[in-house]
């Protein structure tokens, strides 16, 4: 018998994190949500809630030291430099059975979480193709028709585990899009190759995505980039390829061409961008593989001159 998931938590309320939740609220009526904060943060959240949608939502806001039942299912969701706090702060929420959902970017987060609670509880984890803004506490997103889902599972998923049974069945409930590739590594490396693409880009270009679907200039840099990630994908034996490229090419041109990339939003407000985990990643690697990465050296370095002069 599949596991019904009935308590969730979630630590990180960015846009992401509220295009989730509502979902989730809004489609499961037994459904027990608890969002970890702390301090002002949850003070705000108390008060203020989240408007997603044009529709106000109060959650369920728990303190990181309040004990309570463990989840069945955990979500992070929070930017990558907040994570090793994150893994702190959601130790009471972790039990036994808990599964453990990364929905972070970079390729790393689901090791870092598993070398502290186990890597049996976790699952492997992308989301894509959901174009959310969020601006103070109001949030606007929208799921495009068969492009905005996540992607998760096993590193392997040939057999089908019973965390991925119980997590489909959660999806089902929640009417929130899903695939389970056989390879989910291979899946991870896919969206570093979206971001160090059309993130880092379009933060330089402060380009929304109308101007990759529109303009060839724009997307012969953003190719760029993806292909130095394909070289080494190859020398790492993950082995993307062109047609990978090619599929996300078939999701940008149906994306809305007024929504601007995170790290785009970033920028316009002046906050730290992940770019460590897209350029910086990249370039590591090629130094590790011996594969030129021009192109994501020089967007990784714009990007963190444009930091210094916030």
């Amino acid at each position: 018998m599949v596991k019904k998931i009935k308590n969730v938590s979630i630590i990180g309320m960015g846009a992401i994190g509220c295009a989730y939740v509502s979902e989730i609220s809004n489609n499961i009526d037994d459904v027990n949500i608890r969002i970890i904060a702390e301090g002002e943060r949850a003070e705000r959240y108390k008060k203020d809630g989240f408007i997603i949608n044009g529709k106000k939502y109060f959650y369920h806001v728990v303190d990181p030291d309040e004990k309570c039942e463990v989840a069945d299912l955990l979500i992070f969701s929070v930017k990558f430099d907040h994570l090793d706090e994150a893994i702190q702060q959601v130790k009471n929420h972790v039990g036994k059975d808990t599964i453990i959902l990364s929905l972070l970017n970079g390729i790393t987060s689901e090791e870092i979480i598993g070398k502290v609670y186990g890597m049996e509880k976790v699952l492997y984890s992308i989301s894509v193709g959901v174009g959310a803004v969020r601006e103070n506490n109001e949030v606007m997103f929208k799921t495009f028709e068969n492009i905005g889902c996540i992607y998760f599972g096993e590193k392997n998923n040939d057999v089908i585990s019973e965390k991925v049974l119980a997590a489909q069945d959660f999806f089902d409930r929640a009417k929130i899009k899903y695939q389970v590739p056989k390879d989910m590594i291979k899946m991870l490396w896919w969206k570093l190759m979206v971001n160090v693409g059309v993130n880092q880009t379009s933060a330089v270009l402060k380009a929304n995505y109308r101007v990759f679907q529109d303009q060839s200039a724009a997307r012969e840099i953003m190719e760029g980039a993806m292909r130095e990630v394909i070289l080494i994908s190859k020398k790492a034996e993950v082995n993307l390829d062109e047609q990978d490229m090619n599929d996300w090419m078939k999701i940008l041109n149906k994306l809305s061409p007024i929504v601007k990339t995170s790290m785009f939003q970033d920028v316009q407000a002046r906050r730290k961008t992940e770019i460590d985990i897209f350029g910086g990643a990249v370039v590591k690697l090629g130094k590790k593989y011996n594969v030129a990465t021009p192109i994501n050296a020089t967007l990784y370095n714009i990007i963190k001159v444009i930091e210094t002069l916030y």
